[in-house]
Formats: C-alpha cells, structure tokens, sequence
C-alpha cells in the first residue's frame, strides 16, 4: 500500500475530500443551471448533507430534503394567506408557521429541516424584497440541487459503505471490552476508585452508541439493494447487552468479596475474565476478516466452575454469617455472569450470520465474474468466427479467378499509374 493509499483509506481525510468536491460541484452546477440566488442553498445544502458512509447521506439527504419541501410549502402558503406588512403581523405570521413545524420536527426527525426552512423563507423574504412563495420556490430547488449532488458524490468520489465501517467499530466496540472486562472483575478482589468505573463504562456506553448509529445508517443501503450484508441491528441489540452485563457486573464488583468468600471465588472470576476477554478479542478478529467465530467452550466451563463453587456446601456455611446485601451481591454477581455467557452465545451468532452472508457474497461475485467471462469469450468467438468466414470467402474467390485479392488488385492499379509510359485503354 502505498503512502497516498494509506491517507485516503483513513476517514476522516476521505469525508474532507468528499465534502471538499461536493461543495465545489454543487457551486459549478448551480451556476451552470443559473439557480438563482447564486446557488447558495445548493451548495450550502450539498455541505450539510454529505455524511462518512453512503448510507448516512442517503439518510441525511432525504430528511433534509423531505424537512426543507415541508417546511417551504407550509410557509409560502401561510405567508400567502396572511397579510404581514407591519412587524407586529410578521410575528404572528413568524409564530403561526414555526409552531406546526416545531412540533413535527418532535415527531419525526425527518421534519428538522422544516422550522429552519420556515424561518428563512419568512425572514428573508422581507428584506430581499420578494414574496414568500418565491423565495420557497428558490430554496427548494436550491436543496433538491445540492442534495442530489451530494448523494452523487457519496457513490462515485471514494464510497464508504456503512456496513463496512459499522464492522471495523463493531471489531473496536469489542477490543474495548476485553480490555475493560478484567479490569471490572478486578472488583472483586482489590478496592478499586469509583471514577475510573464510570469512566470505564461511559467510554463502552461511547462505542456502542457509534456503532448503533453506523448500523442505523445500513438500512438505507440496504432498502437501495447498495449491499447484500445482513442487517446490523442484530449485532447491534447483542453488543447492547453486553454493556449492560458490563454494567452490572461492575456494581456487583463495587467492593472486594467478604475475606472469607474472597480465597475460593476471586480465582473463579479471575479465570472467568481471562476467558471472557479471550473470546471477545477471537471475535473481534474474526468479525472483521469474516471469519468462523472462536467457541464459547473455555467461558461456559468458567462460568459453572463459579456457580459450582457459590452452591457448595462450603460456600453456602461461610455465607450464613454475612449481611444480605452481601449475599445479594454474590448472587447477582453470578446472575450477571449467567447473562454474559448467553450474550456471548448470541454473539457467536452473529458472527456466523455474518460469515455466512460473505459466503453468499464471495459466490455471488465469482458467478459474476464467470457470466462476464463467459459474455467475453463468446463474443470474441463470435468475431474470430465472423473474421475466418470473410477470409474462407475470399479465398474461395481467389482460387475460382473470379475477382483478384483487394491488396494485389490495388498494387496493380498503383502500378499502372506511376509506369512510365503506360497506356490506359478506354
């Protein structure tokens, strides 16, 4: 890979040189097309909408274009309807047009546009000196302009899909977490600082968040039929709850163990998050190669040493002396534990889900490349075919002395011409 590969494949240089060319295509096309007020919506527009993956300007495209026409429609018709010649009316007018709006931009995000749009139409009306319904006119077009420019440039000027970079987050969303899940489970061992809990779990809580909204933006690549990769939310809902187990597992591991219980139950769930953070580094491995995920065998074999060890008899007599909110403790320890080894289960399953899809996807292409090379090779037979049926005909008409080869007859008529006193028969 070379350096200038090794800076375009990183995303944030990607999503400036795409913002960068939109803006600049946007601002050519509205002139070209003679958009009136220079373009400005256009290329503003263009700007605003343009996201890291194709899916999230797909999405940002045509909730600011669906936000923007309802927005300039409702306010050119109240503006119509209602006179606003003094500043007392143009409030009112102002208030009469944003509130519907606002309210819809409540419901749906689709309408966020809507207010804003409103807003402009109004204001700007009255000091360029044109009507509401102008300028509505303007700002649509300028919009519908710029968001298909930027829809263009997401496909064609270095296209990053969602479902691609939702893999490579998904892969740190779980490196992340084989990091963070001993150093919880050292809880319940060592007194460890409050603050570094709650710093631990708000960054998980980060991760997961980006990476539901990568998988938000997937859908609409795959209404488009842009990509035939399996629906994220899957991985999405399962790496969700294994933050929460996260999160309970640290409130259980917010003080050490009872030094009676501590010497029997701290190598368990020692052992249980060596296992743990082995698996979720396996799968963030083969997640992002699409690969067979590892097997869960090591964290199930850990896990039931532990419930093993809290049901003995043993560990049963040492906690008839401690206070209930330590046997509770205990138990919801093991509860959280039970409900990690089921969410690790379920994301064993999404790793094949996803193995398998690029399988389909692997087939699919290499029975594209076979029809393409079956379509190229049938027609260069046809051509090779077509060329030895013309040189069969003229050498059949050669041998026949039916008309002289198209090279010799030529020749001779050349020939002719330059002899030196040569002599054309009529």
């Amino acid at each position: 890979m070379t350096c200038l590969d090794h800076l375009l494949d990183k995303p944030r240089l990607r999503f400036c040189l795409q913002a960068t060319v939109n803006a600049l295509l946007a601002f050519g096309l509205a002139h070209v097309l003679a958009v009136p007020m220079h373009g400005l919506w256009a290329v503003l527009t263009a700007v605003m909408v343009i996201q890291t993956s194709v899916g999230g300007s797909l999405k940002s495209a045509a909730d600011y274009i669906v936000g923007t026409l309802g927005g300039a429609v409702y306010a050119g018709a109240v503006a119509a309807m209602v006179p606003h010649a003094t500043v007392l009316a143009l409030a009112g007018v102002l208030a009469l047009a944003v509130a519907p709006l606002a309210y819809a931009a409540a419901v749906s995000p689709s309408f966020r546009a809507a207010p804003v749009t409103a807003v402009l139409v109004l204001m700007i009306s009255t000091q360029l000196g044109e009507t509401a319904i102008e300028l509505a006119v303007y700002r649509s077009l300028g919009v519908a302009v710029g968001g298909i420019i930027a829809i263009a440039v997401s496909l064609l000027v270095l296209p990053a899909r969602a479902h691609k970079l939702g893999l490579e987050e998904a892969g740190r969303v779980l490196e992340h977490m084989a990091q963070v899940l001993p150093a919880v489970m050292t809880g319940f061992g060592t007194k460890r600082n409050p603050g570094d809990n709650v710093r631990l779990q708000d960054d998980i809580g980060a991760a997961v968040h980006a990476f539901a909204e990568i998988a938000g933006e997937a859908k609409p690549e795959r209404l488009v039929h842009l990509t035939p990769e399996p629906d994220p939310a899957a991985l999405a809902r399962t790496l969700l709850r294994l933050r929460h187990d996260l999160v309970m597992i640290g409130r259980a591991a917010s003080a050490p163990l009872p030094d009676p219980l501590a010497a029997t139950l701290v190598p368990r769930l020692a052992q249980i998050g060596a296992s743990a953070r082995d698996y979720l580094l396996a799968s963030a491995t083969a997640l992002t190669a699409r690969h067979d995920g590892p097997s869960t065998e090591s964290v199930d074999r850990a896990v039931a040493a532990y419930m093993c060890q809290i049901s003995s008899s043993r560990t049963e007599s040492l906690m008839q002396g401690l206070p209930a909110d330590e046997r509770e403790r205990i138990f919801a320890s093991g509860f959280a534990l039970q409900q990690l080894q089921h969410n690790l289960s379920d994301l064993a399953g999404c790793l094949q889900t996803w193995r398998r899809a690029s399988d389909v996807t692997s087939a699919s292409r290499r029975e594209d490349a076979r029809k393409r090379m079956a379509l190229h090779l049938a027609a260069i037979s046809s051509r090779l075919g077509q060329s030895l049926r013309r040189m069969g005909r003229a050498v059949r008409s050669r041998a026949h002395g039916l008309e002289p080869a198209p090279a010799i007859a030529l020749f001779t008529r050349q020939r002719g011409r330059s002899a030196p006193g040569a002599v054309t028969v009529r």
